[in-house]
């Protein structure tokens, strides 16, 4: 697999051992955030809620112009928004998805990719949480959760670039 960006993407890297992303533009770190990951670990295989590892690259997109809290339930809007006073929720709270998706698809064969261990057909997004208290530790089910304010800059900066993510 040929690794590399073409002139203009983005590399989203989501670092487990420090809880941190950091998105890289020609080269350079931009931007570092917390971020959750699966509160079962870094792994492939479905079922098993772990966040797979590896290169992604984002797939589709949804949430474009939803208010910040917004509800998705299957990537639709489910006409909930939740105030920021929400997005603290104690365990064991529901876990939503808020605000944006994006949805990743495994590059590496054998790896993220193919059956039994596909990122995209196990629904693995990055989004908005409503535990943003827990960012920066292992608490999703196998998700990358950001702050609503982070995933919706992402989901900004991201518009019309190819954009990727590796996670370790």
């Amino acid at each position: 697999m040929r690794r590399g960006l073409p002139a203009g993407g983005l590399l989203l890297v989501a670092d487990t051992a420090c809880g941190t992303a950091t998105l890289v533009s020609r080269g350079r770190a931009i931007w570092r955030v917390p971020f959750s990951w699966a509160s079962a670990g870094i792994g492939a295989q479905a079922g098993s809620n772990k966040t797979p590892p590896g290169w992604h690259r984002v797939a589709e997109r949804f949430g474009a112009g939803a208010a910040r809290g917004t509800m998705f339930v299957s990537r639709r809007r489910n006409g909930r928004v939740l105030k920021p006073s929400e997005w603290n929720a104690p365990d064991p709270a529901e876990d939503a998805v808020l605000t944006r998706i994006l949805w990743l698809e495994g590059l590496e064969p054998g790896v993220n990719k193919g059956p039994g261990i596909d990122s995209h057909d196990r629904y693995v997004y990055l989004h908005g949480t409503n535990q943003e208290q827990k960012l920066g530790t292992p608490a999703s089910h196998g998700c990358l959760r950001f702050s609503n304010a982070d995933i919706e800059k992402l989901f900004d900066l991201s518009e019309g670039v190819e954009t990727y993510c590796f996670i370790q």
